[in-house]
Parts: structure tokens; sequence; C-alpha cells
């Protein structure tokens, strides 16, 4: 239960940071992709501890601007937050 707690913290505290990072204007697109990118690797990592099989890759083929691999991000996020939300469901 304490693992669960400290996932839970650390997701958490994740996705302010992606969030406000994403929030912000002086922020580039390159900064933007990081932050997505880093998003998908800290939930990847948090559902891995709570066992799940996990698959983080990301299909960059077809995307040539940051704006486009950052939306490929954003939307594997978005599965991943899926997953999570099922797991916590349980």
């Amino acid at each position: 239960m304490n693992n669960l707690n400290k996932t839970i913290l650390t997701l958490v505290t994740v996705s302010v940071f992606s969030t406000a990072a994403m929030a912000a204007s002086d922020e580039s697109a390159s900064d933007r992709l990081m932050s997505a990118r880093g998003s998908v690797e800290a939930l990847a990592m948090t559902l891995e501890n709570m066992g799940a099989n996990v698959d983080a890759s990301v299909d960059l083929n077809g995307a040539y601007t940051p704006a486009q691999k950052t939306a490929l991000y954003l939307q594997k996020h978005d599965a991943l937050q899926a997953q999570f939300d099922a797991l916590q469901a349980e």
C-alpha cells in the first residue's frame, strides 16, 4: 500500500509539472516535446511499478515537426492514463 501511495504521488507530481510546463508561454516547441516525452516515460514507469504490462513506444513515422511529435506523445499519454485509471478502479 505504501508503494502505491508513493506511485500515485509521483504521478500527480509529474502531471502537475508537465501541465505547468505545457502552459508556459515562453516555452519552445522542442521544450514541449521533451516535456511530453518525459510525461509518457514517467507514467509508463509508474504503471510498470504497479505491475502492468506497458508499451510506452511512440511511432514517430510521418511526424516531422516538434508539434506533430508532441501530439503523438500526448496521445500515448492519454492511452497510458486510461490504463492507469483502469488499474486504480480495480
